[in-house]
C-alpha cells in the first residue's frame, strides 16, 4: 500500500492539515490502494525535517507540508528559508513534497484567510493524488493558470496548445 504524507503546524491559525486528511480520505483508493500519514509539528520551519522522516521512515511516495507564515517581517524571512528546507528535503529524498504556505498578509481581514486555506489545502492534497494516481489530470491542466486558493487566472492568450 502507498503513503502519502501530510505534515501540518501548530503555528497555523487555520487547520490546513484537516482539509487536506478529508480531501484524500474522499479519494478513490483511500484505504485500500493508498493511506495518510499525518505528522503536526510546532512551526514551519520544523515541516522539512518531518516531511523527510516521512518519506524515509514511513515510506511516503510523496508529502504535503502546510503552513501559514504570519504577518511580522520575520515570519516571512522564516517562511523563506523554510521554503529552502522543503526544498533541499526534496532533493535529498527525490520525491516530490508540495509546500502549501497561506500567508496571513494575502489578506486584511483574517477571516477571508479560511476559504483560501481550505481550497490550497484540499487542491494540493488532490494535486499529489493526481501525481501518484492519475498524472494526465495535471497535463489536461497545463498553461491554464489554475490557481490554488483564490480563482484561476486563466490562460494567456486566444488559443491553447492541443491536448
Amino acid at each position: 500500500m502507498d503513503h502519502i504524507g501530510i505534515v501540518d503546524t501548530m503555528f497555523a491559525r487555520i487547520d490546513l492539515g484537516g482539509f487536506a486528511l478529508a480531501e484524500l480520505q474522499g479519494c478513490d483508493g483511500y484505504g485500500e490502494r493508498f493511506e495518510v500519514v499525518r505528522r503536526t509539528v510546532p512551526g514551519f520551519k520544523d515541516l522539512a525535517v518531518a516531511c523527510k522522516r516521512l518519506i524515509e521512515r514511513e515510506g511516503c511516495s510523496i508529502v504535503v507540508a502546510l503552513g501559514m507564515p504570519g504577518r511580522a517581517a520575520i515570519d516571512q524571512v522564516c517562511a523563506h528559508e523554510a521554503s529552502q528546507g522543503i526544498m533541499m528535503a526534496q532533493l535529498l529524498t527525490s520525491t516530490h513534497i508540495l509546500e502549501v504556505f497561506v500567508h496571513e498578509t494575502e489578506e486584511d481581514d483574517p477571516v477571508k484567510l479560511i476559504p483560501v486555506g481550505e481550497a490550497r489545502a484540499r487542491k494540493h492534497a488532490r494535486n499529489a493524488y493526481w501525481m501518484l494516481y492519475e498524472p494526465d489530470q495535471l497535463a489536461r491542466r497545463a498553461g491554464q493558470g489554475v490557481r490554488q486558493g483564490y480563482e484561476d487566472a486563466g490562460p494567456l492568450g486566444a488559443g491553447t496548445a492541443a491536448r
